[in-house]
This record gives C-alpha cells, sequence and structure tokens, in this order.
C-alpha cells in the first residue's frame, strides 16, 4: 500500500514538473541585425505578440547584433538546438542549395511586386528544403532594392575592376568576379569597422544597411540600381515548435503571419526614408548611368543562366511559375 502510495506521489510529481514546464517556455532568438532595424524591431513585436497571446507561457528573448550568434552561425544554432528560432538572411545559404539564392539573383525581381510573386514561387522548395534540415519557415520580410555604394564615381562596370568589393553570399562574391573586383566576405555587422580598416570600399546593399553601418562615414556615393530584394526568413526547430501545445502553435503561427504582413509594408515604406537619410548626410544618390545598368543587366542575365544550370528541374520550375 505504501509503495503503491509513493509510486502515485512520485508520478503525480513528476506530472506537476511536465505539467509546469508545459506551462511556461523560453526561447532564444538571435539575429544578426542591431536593434534599430527595422527587421529587429518587428521581430521585437512579433515575439511581443506571442508572449501576450499566450499569456506568458511562451517567451522569446530576442538576442539582436549577432550578440549570441554571428549571423552565419545562426541557421546551424537552430538546427542543432543551440537556439530555438532565428532570423537568416536565406541568400546567405546557397553555396549549400542553389535555390537558397534565388531572391538575390541580379535583376530578375527587382521591385516589391516581382520580389513577393517570386517568394510564393520558390516558398515552397524553400520550406521544403528547411524541413529536412528540422526547421520550419515562419515569416519573410525583404530589404530594401539592392543599390551600389561607392568611394569613388562609378560610371560603368569597368570603373569597378579591382575595388575591395564587399560579399555577404555566393551570388554578391560572383558579380564581383563578373565585373572584375576582389571580393571580401563580411557580415552586416562588421561593416563599419570593414569600412574603416580599408578591407572593402565598395558594395551592394540596401539604403537600410548603409544608414545602419554609418557607410557616409568613408564611402560618398550611392548608386539606387535596384538590383534584387534579398529576403530574411524568420526560422522555428520543427523540434521546438512541436514541443508546444497546439494553442500555443496557432499563437506562433498567428504572430508570424501578421510580422510578415507588417514587414513587407514597412520595408517598402523605410526605404525612401533610407534614401532621404543617407542624401541627408552628404552622400551623392544617382539612379546610376545607362552604362551601367546595361552593364549590370548582363551581369544579371549571365547569373540566371548560371543560376537555372545549378538548380536543375527545381531552379527551372521555380522560374517558370514566376515568369507565368
Amino acid at each position: 500500500m505504501l509503495k503503491t502510495l509513493a509510486a502515485i506521489g512520485a508520478t503525480s510529481a513528476l506530472c506537476f514538473i511536465g505539467s509546469a514546464a508545459q506551462a511556461q517556455q523560453k526561447w532564444d532568438m538571435p539575429t544578426g541585425y542591431p536593434a534599430s532595424n527595422f527587421h529587429t524591431e518587428n521581430i521585437q513585436q512579433f515575439a511581443g505578440d506571442i508572449d501576450k497571446a499566450t499569456a506568458g507561457k511562451l517567451k522569446i528573448t530576442v538576442h539582436d547584433g549577432g550578440s549570441l550568434f554571428k549571423a552565419n552561425e545562426i541557421k546551424r544554432s537552430v538546427q542543432g538546438g543551440q537556439a530555438q528560432m532565428g532570423e537568416i538572411i536565406i541568400s546567405g545559404y546557397s553555396n549549400e542549395d542553389p535555390v537558397y539564392g534565388v531572391d538575390s539573383i541580379p535583376f530578375l525581381a527587382t521591385s516589391y511586386q516581382e520580389s513577393q510573386k517570386l517568394w510564393q514561387a520558390s516558398r515552397p522548395a524553400t520550406e521544403a528544403r528547411l524541413a529536412k534540415q528540422g526547421m520550419k519557415v515562419l515569416y519573410s520580410v525583404p530589404w530594401p532594392p539592392q543599390g551600389i555604394f561607392s568611394s569613388k564615381p562609378i560610371n560603368s562596370a569597368a570603373d569597378l575592376k579591382g575595388a575591395k568589393w564587399r560579399a555577404y553570399n555566393p551570388n554578391t562574391s560572383r558579380i564581383a568576379q563578373l565585373v572584375g573586383a576582389q571580393p571580401v566576405t563580411v557580415q552586416a555587422a562588421e561593416l563599419t569597422q570593414a569600412l574603416a580598416t580599408g578591407a572593402v570600399n565598395t558594395f551592394m546593399t540596401s539604403g537600410a544597411t548603409g544608414y545602419d553601418s554609418k557607410v557616409w562615414e568613408q564611402v560618398k556615393y550611392y548608386y539606387d540600381v535596384s538590383a534584387w530584394l534579398p529576403k530574411n526568413l524568420v526560422i522555428v526547430s520543427q523540434k521546438a515548435f512541436d514541443g508546444l501545445d497546439k494553442p500555443s502553435q496557432e499563437a506562433v503561427l498567428k504572430a508570424a503571419a501578421a510580422a510578415e504582413t507588417r514587414g513587407w509594408k514597412v520595408s517598402q515604406e523605410k526605404n525612401t526614408w533610407y534614401i532621404e537619410q543617407l542624401k541627408k548626410n552628404g552622400m551623392t544618390v544617382d539612379a546610376g548611368s545607362a552604362q551601367l545598368r546595361a552593364d549590370l543587366k548582363k551581369v544579371g542575365e549571365a547569373m540566371v543562366a548560371d543560376w537555372t544550370k545549378q538548380a536543375g528541374a527545381d531552379g527551372q520550375a521555380i522560374l517558370d511559375a514566376y515568369r507565368k
């Protein structure tokens, strides 16, 4: 009888511990961008929405600025269970799979509308690949269109020859090779230091990253060529997601849908503001000469062809769906 009561007591204690663990979960969410960046602000609101919707059962701590994991380590940290969720720039992993890099092929999708259409065409293949690695896509938000920052004037692609070109994914490295520049891999969090030390003097990125990094302290020219709109994805460990109760899962998905809608809208609104800030801080902002744009278009055409070969049937299916 005593043994039976002891067993019941032990079982009850375990059930209590289990229910307590179920009652509240604390997740870590690393991101590589500063607290003031619109992506990070969106994530903070996303985390707050989840906290509110679950009545505190799921609390997400956002670690910004690469403070927990550097930007290029975040996917692996989520995949390996070191963090439950995280934010990644998906094109940064196109060496792993070319499908991940479709949104950074120059001049394939150059507006928010085109970028949204390309995401819808590529999302199933992207999600399937991440699912095989134990991760679930919660939402995407694009960066503003990519332009060229330079320490000297650029009138054609020939002016880029020999430049120390900041690369943040395989496609930006490939552009450097095609125009005769020297690619140097630098993550967003290290860009300010790389500019200050002269490690890079030319790069393609959005006005957002330019503003975050105060690039006007080192470079004076920005060419707003709208080459592509790379996307950040917020991903979650499928194991961690499956460990939530059903209401919490629904709260995460609902907050993610709201964050995606909000993020796309804010990105577009902020793009104009970022360009204005570059001008206010003394930068020369230009749409780029006809020669420069023609040269870059040729680079884009070559890269679409290269990418299609690399991505195979899945890649062709994505392009066909996008071009319908």
